[in-house]
């Protein structure tokens, strides 16, 4: 269980696109999934990969998006504010093997497998059970 006010950052919706995608595009899909998934999505928080394209784009479909900037200031690295959650999240999903590696050629096999980590994750939280990692192995 998470204690009282801690942010668990869950997957609401995948979109898997070839990397030659940019952002925009991954951001717009997104978007629209969450939108079609869950009314009660107010706020995406996004890196500043992310343009004013997918900003407006959140707007129209009801969403407020918060592009998080990094200060301009900083000359080392310095964690930014609300970001830790998507970095924990691709954290816990790097002790899936098959995320670990680009084996697939399609992006449904792809999707399928983000959502298969995401359950087995959730369900793993909800009983408190450990995960075998295959990096011990």
């Amino acid at each position: 269980m998470e204690p009282d006010g801690a942010v668990r950052g869950l997957v609401v919706a995948v979109v898997v696109l070839a990397a030659s995608a940019h952002e925009n595009t991954a951001g717009i899909a997104l978007l629209d999934q969450v939108v079609e998934q869950s009314s009660s999505m107010k706020k995406a928080l996004v890196d500043q990969g992310f343009k004013k394209k997918v900003v407006e784009h959140g707007m129209n479909v009801g969403v407020e998006v918060e592009i998080i900037e990094r200060n301009p200031d900083d000359k080392d690295f310095v964690p930014q504010a609300k970001r830790w959650i998507v970095e924990q999240m691709s954290g816990i999903l790097m002790f899936y093997r098959r995320l670990v590696r680009d084996y697939e050629h399609r992006p449904a096999p792809s999707r399928s497998r983000v959502l298969w980590a995401m359950t087995s994750d959730m369900s793993r939280c909800l009983t408190g059970a450990t995960i075998a990692s295959w990096r011990t192995a």
